[in-house]
């Protein structure tokens, strides 16, 4: 079964329609799936249900989806980078669900393994137990939380190979697999396609078993969220530092984090 599409617009279609609800990878804006994201603005899909650790930010990620208005609910433990979320959100023109991280990350992997429920202390005696089912387990008091198994899922990986097994990069691990696993159906950006075999058993996170569909793209433009530098920095010299430092470890196929250091003249 051939797995890999030409390009993302390919990759969703058929798959995507209105009033669905998505899982979508990602730990601020590191990890995220690029491509299918801009692929699924493109489709003018309406009334999504998206579930994802945050919003994106303004103009990138999910914004663009927000921007669009084809989000009519978010599910989600983050969401402060945003002002178009905000506003929305303020205007009665967004639901939302908080929902704790570690909570969120449960929810998907739940869904994922077959578990329809589970019982967690976190979140008990605030509002977001209110209307749960309360239980006590050893004297301490747990809310039933219920698990997420999306329509479809919107993956990035780092490598897949032919079959669907995936590799993660660092952060790129925290939620892509647990919303993977959950998604009906899993639709995976990677930045490499190899061989089957070429990936060690050991190296792989995600069996192919959970990934329908894979799109490469080899060139995300992998946006810093947040850059802080001293004052006495050139920013424009330290963005050009940092991007040449990334690209010098991607191709040498590190798998280190990259740290950059920005000193003062004559220091």
């Amino acid at each position: 079964m051939n797995k890999i599409y030409p390009s993302a617009d390919a990759a969703l279609k058929g798959v995507v329609a209105d009033g669905q609800m998505l899982a979508v990878g990602g730990f601020g804006l590191c990890g995220i799936p690029e491509a299918l994201i801009d692929a699924l603005k493109d489709t003018n899909v309406q009334n999504l249900t998206v579930i994802s650790n945050n919003a994106g930010v303004d103009g990138f990620g999910l914004g663009k989806l927000l921007e669009t208005r084809q989000i009519k609910k978010m599910i989600a433990s983050y969401v402060g980078e945003n002002k178009e979320f905000e506003r929305q959100y303020l205007a009665g023109e967004l639901a939302l669900e908080f929902t704790p991280q570690g909570t969120l990350a449960e929810k998907l992997r739940a869904g994922g393994a077959g578990i329809p429920a589970f019982f967690t202390k976190t979140g008990v005696g605030t509002q977001v137990a209110e209307g749960k089912e309360l239980r006590e387990f050893g004297g301490e008091t747990y809310v039933m939380e219920h698990s997420l198994v999306p329509d479809v899922a919107l993956v990035k990986a780092d490598v897949a190979d032919k079959s669907g097994n995936l590799r993660f990069r660092l952060t790129a691990r925290n939620f892509n697999p647990a919303a993977a696993m959950a998604g009906k159906i899993c639709i995976v950006e990677v930045e490499k396609i190899v061989e089957v075999g070429e990936l060690a058993p050991d190296d792989i996170h995600l069996p192919g078993i959970y990934v329908h569909r894979i799109v490469l793209n080899a060139n995300p433009e992998k946006r810093i969220e947040k850059r802080t530098v001293s004052a006495s920095v050139d920013a424009a010299a330290a963005k050009v530092e940092a991007q040449t430092a990334i690209a010098q470890a991607a191709a040498a196929g590190s798998e280190a984090p990259v740290k950059v250091v920005n000193k003062k003249e004559g220091a």
